[in-house]
């Protein structure tokens, strides 16, 4: 699924736009972001694609998606 991940005010967000969703990113797997999971608010976890450390946000991600509410 697409999903925007961004930094405002210094913490990660991420935005589904199929579901009009946007929630925190409250746990990381990697300090670095990429190539391991996040964990959103409400509880999805997502898997993000491996990229470059540097890379700059926002940002549209393919990600896929485990846990939380079924996806449509």
């Amino acid at each position: 699924m697409k999903v925007m991940i961004r930094r405002s005010d210094g913490a990660l967000s991420a935005y589904v736009p199929k579901k009009d969703l946007e929630e925190p990113i409250v746990e990381i797997e990697r300090d670095g972001l990429w190539g391991g999971w996040v964990k959103l608010a409400n509880g999805w976890v997502l898997h993000l694609p491996d990229m470059a450390e540097d890379t700059r946000l926002p940002i549209t991600v393919n990600a896929r998606k485990t846990g939380g509410e079924e996806e449509d």
